[in-house]
């Protein structure tokens, strides 16, 4: 049963506009998928409050105190101030936390610390998160400097280099611990013997102890984030219960252990049965999972996905995922740095059924898991396309003038708007499905060895391997392109991108500090700077690029490639450093002040995020689930206060 009512876009406000999916064909599931969907979506709505703790020590505190203020009947929701509230309360909602989602840095308040001071004085005191004790006074003692004051907490993720990168984080992964002491720590826990490593740091939280040591936290039902993670624990028991077939029951019954004990060898059984979990229908990924919130690249973000097979596309990824070893033994890397056999390679077109945590409301659109390198040397990954929200993404970029202002010429766009959508679709594919689990390391090298530049060169890596085998006539032949000259116009729109557009996501006088933003920017930079394939231009006072041969361009990307590949196999750091810190960090001031002002005049909001479909179970007359009904009619704002009220776990 699904509602009729239904629109891809939805309200818009600050840098962000919300959309919504779809759950193609969910109705086609039977009772007992739909409800195992449910029981799953309700575990990865039970993880929220998590990621809210991890990106900010002050985000639950914050987040539920200006949650009592907008929903006071006393308050005027009349003025300035309290629409500037709303504004921030909302982002606070987007992002988890007031630090951006994707540069990391403090939100700036619209309103002012009086009225903040008097509204809070105004509602009833016993609606706002205080302790036994204490007063109004004391939380406003507490929360105004973080939410006003600049210079206190001010970025969530610092990768500047040359500085300490815990010190100058805000994130909540260590408290009171230094880069060195935990670096040190962590290295201590390695054995050089060890050919099954841990993903050590994982799941727990480092903290100084009173006698100048350090310890960890650990994350589990029984330790820190305990409320949070039984209840988890309570719907995946009820999923159990209704499981598509033994292996996933036992999959799941692995994750329900693992997060009783916290202990990550658990975690890497879990891993590798989950790979081998191929026959049902219905898929999830819950757990503390990808380390781009942590500037030494080692603790997991929680995050919560329930997914269902989309079958005639999973067609395509299947196909890509047949011929995994012809791409591994022709890519154009050293020998010694591929693998000589490719191992349990899945890869399936996914609609997504509910995002959680890390993977909302932004999500990403291609997922490939486990992350740990020996699992996927010895047992292969799991990869990931998420159709129903590329879809939205597409619709919502249908017509909007973004494609006119900036690509060079009326030829490049038609050529763009022939095959850009199926190339960027093919291109996560690959990224994901292959792109990540190609190459391997060389024996002893420590797979944290890259640090803080890990995750950018393993995002290159990956994009990389994905635009060199887009140009590929092995792609026409497997009938995966229409014909040789489509991927010309994703060549177009990734170096386009990562010289010029993705800027409108920066502010001026930033650097770049995302890691698939460093990523982008490293590729194109480094390509450009060769001067053989592209160069851009000046026309009518606008900068535009120009790509002079494409055939050269895959072949530098194929050089690159071969580089990047090298520096992860022998954990070259001091390469890495070099690459990134040259081609993946600086902004040209004057061309990101010019694409500021073009993107301005189309009135487009650069961030995208998703409000969740609402599942409600509806009970036959034998009290039982008889159905799952899809409502799209939520807004926002009572989603989000829903999930503050319903999911509230740790505050």
């Amino acid at each position: 049963m699904e509602q009729e009512t239904f629109k891809y876009q939805d309200e818009r406000f600050a840098d962000l506009q919300m959309l919504r999916y779809r759950l193609n064909g969910f109705e086609k599931l039977s009772l007992k998928q739909k409800q195992l969907v449910y029981y799953l979506s309700q575990a990865t709505l039970y993880g929220r409050d998590i990621t809210f703790d991890q990106f900010g020590q002050y985000n639950l505190l914050i987040r539920r105190t200006l949650e009592v203020i907008y929903t006071d009947r006393l308050i005027s929701h009349d003025t300035p101030d309290f629409q500037a509230l709303e504004v921030y309360l909302k982002r606070v909602w987007f992002s988890s936390g007031i630090y951006h989602h994707y540069g990391c840095d403090k939100f700036v308040p619209a309103f002012s610390e009086d009225f903040l001071d008097s509204a809070l004085h105004r509602v009833d005191a016993r609606r706002l998160p205080l302790d036994e004790g204490e007063s109004v006074d004391d939380l406003c003692r507490v929360l105004f400097p973080v939410i006003f004051q600049p210079d206190v907490l001010p970025k969530r993720v610092n990768k500047a280099d040359g500085t300490d990168l815990l010190q100058t984080s805000a994130c909540n992964f260590y408290q009171g611990v230094t880069q060195g002491e935990a670096e040190a720590y962590y290295a201590s826990k390695k054995q050089a013997d060890d050919e099954q490593p841990p993903s050590y740091g994982l799941n727990s939280t480092l903290v100084k102890c009173p006698d100048g040591g350090v310890e960890e936290e650990v994350w589990s039902a029984n330790g820190r984030y305990a409320n949070a993670i039984r209840h988890i624990v309570y719907w995946l028991e009820k999923a159990k219960g209704v499981a598509e077939n033994e292996q996933q029951a036992h999959v799941i019954a692995l994750l329900i252990e693992y997060y009783q004990t916290g202990d990550l060898r658990l975690f890497d059984r879990y891993s590798i049965e989950w790979l081998q979990c191929l026959e049902g229908k219905v898929d999830f990924i819950n757990g503390f999972i990808e380390v781009y919130g942590d500037p030494l690249g080692l603790k997991g973000s929680w995050e919560g996905l329930v997914e269902y097979i989309d079958e005639e596309a999973t067609q395509r990824t299947q196909t890509i995922s047949r011929n995994a070893q012809w791409f591994e033994d022709h890519s154009p890397v050293d020998p010694r740095f591929r693998k000589p056999v490719v191992k349990g390679v899945s890869a399936n077109v996914i609609c997504a059924a509910m995002l959680g945590g890390d993977e909302y409301p932004s999500t990403a659109i291609g997922i490939n898991l486990p992350n740990a390198d020996w699992i996927r040397a010895r047992y292969g990954s799991k990869s990931i396309t998420i159709s129903n929200i590329t879809d939205a993404y597409n619709k919502a970029a249908h017509g909007n003038g973004f494609k006119e202002e900036f690509v060079i010429d009326s030829d490049t766009l038609a050529m763009i708007e022939s095959y850009g959508d199926v190339c960027d679709d093919l291109h996560t594919d690959l990224h994901e499905c292959l792109g990540h689990g190609s190459g391997q390391l060389l024996p002893g090298v420590d797979p944290d060895a890259l640090k803080a530049y890990g995750n950018t060169i393993e995002e290159a890596r990956a994009d990389l391997f994905g635009l060199y085998y887009m140009a590929d006539p092995k792609l026409v032949e497997l009938g995966l392109l229409p014909n040789a000259e489509a991927y010309k116009s994703h060549y177009y729109t990734y170096m386009m991108n990562g010289l010029m557009t993705q800027l409108v996501r920066i502010e001026p006088g930033r650097q770049i500090e995302e890691a698939h933003m460093r990523n982008r920017a490293l590729i194109a930079h480094w390509c450009l700077a060769q001067g053989e394939a592209m160069h851009l231009l000046r026309r009518n006072g606008k900068t535009f690029l120009a790509v002079d041969s494409y055939e050269r361009l895959r072949s530098l990307i194929a050089t690159l490639l071969a580089e990047v590949q090298r520096i992860k196999s022998e954990g070259d750091y001091a390469a890495a450093r070099q690459l990134v810190e040259t081609y993946g960090v600086k902004v040209d001031a004057e061309l990101h002040a010019e694409v500021l002002e073009r993107y301005k005049r189309l009135d487009l909001a650069p961030y995208k995020g998703f409000i969740n479909p609402w599942l409600l179970p509806v009970i036959g007359s034998d009290g039982h689930i008889a159905d799952i009904q899809v409502n799209y009619s939520e807004s926002y704002a009572h989603q989000m206060l829903r999930y503050g009220t319903e999911y509230a776990t740790l505050i």
